[in-house]
Parts: C-alpha cells; structure tokens; sequence
C-alpha cells in the first residue's frame, strides 16, 4: 500500500516543494507526496528549484498549486495532511476525503531571507537540511506516528 502524503504551506512555493520532493525521493514506492497551498503563489521560488537540483532531486513537473486540487472527489486520498508553515496550520482546510491524520512541522520560511544570491541560496540550503531530517524521521517511524517527528 503507498502511503499518500499531502503537504501545505500558504504559498506552496519553497517549504511545501521541497518536502514534497525529499518524500517522494527517500521514501521511495511506499511513499507518494504531493504538495499544494491555500493561497499559491502560482510559481515554484526558484531557489528551490536550485537547491533541489543541486541535491540531486528532479524538479520537472513541480508547480505551486491550491489544495482545492485534492478536496475534489476524484483526487488521490490521502493518509497524511502535513503542515509546514505556521499560516497553513492556523487556517481551516477542507475537508479530505478518507480523513487522513493531519500533523503541523513548521519550519522556517526561506522566501522571506533577505541579502545576496548566495545569502537566500544559504537560507533554502539550511531549511532544505531541517526539512531532510524531519522527512527521514517521519519515513523511519511511519505515518501512524507522525506526530512524534
């Protein structure tokens, strides 16, 4: 059975991208994520397309869309619902078909650093890292225990 995982943020531009990719990545055919937000951006931050890619993640297909795509009735169902900005969290959702579990992991926005190129590029490394190990925690203990990770 694939465990199918939905991740929100506001934008579903940076923080929601990337989890969504480490999911699909590390927890290989067991694991299948996708990610959406509340109020989407309509583009992927380009520094997470850099850093995904440097990592070694493929990015095609990736793209900043609402979480009305999977309240529709023919949307995959999901097993987990994981917030990652504290936005998300606070809002009220629609209702998931199936009920999935719904835990909050807030990290840190990367959008919003400030300074150089390589300054923000630094930001999206270290939320890419904090992400990565809650990710590789959640896949380890798996979905029933989510809310330990």
């Amino acid at each position: 059975m694939t465990i199918n995982v939905l991740v929100l943020c506001t934008g579903n531009s940076a923080r929601s991208v990337l989890a969504e990719c480490l999911i699909n990545d590390l927890g290989g055919s067991a694991w299948k994520a996708y990610s959406a937000g509340s109020k989407p951006t309509g583009v992927v931050n380009p520094l997470s397309i850099e850093v995904l890619r440097e990592k070694g993640h493929a990015v095609d297909g990736l793209r900043s869309k609402s979480w009305d795509e999977f309240a529709l009735p023919d949307a995959p169902q999901m097993n987990l619902v994981i917030t990652v900005c504290d936005n998300a969290a606070g809002e009220v959702c629609p209702i998931w078909p199936g009920h999935p579990s719904k835990v909050h992991v807030g990290f840190p926005d990367p959008a919003a650093a400030e300074g150089s190129h390589e300054e923000k590029l630094t930001v999206f490394r270290q939320v890419y890292d904090m992400i990565k190990a809650k990710i590789e925690r959640l896949i380890a203990l798996g979905p029933d225990r989510a809310a330990e990770v």
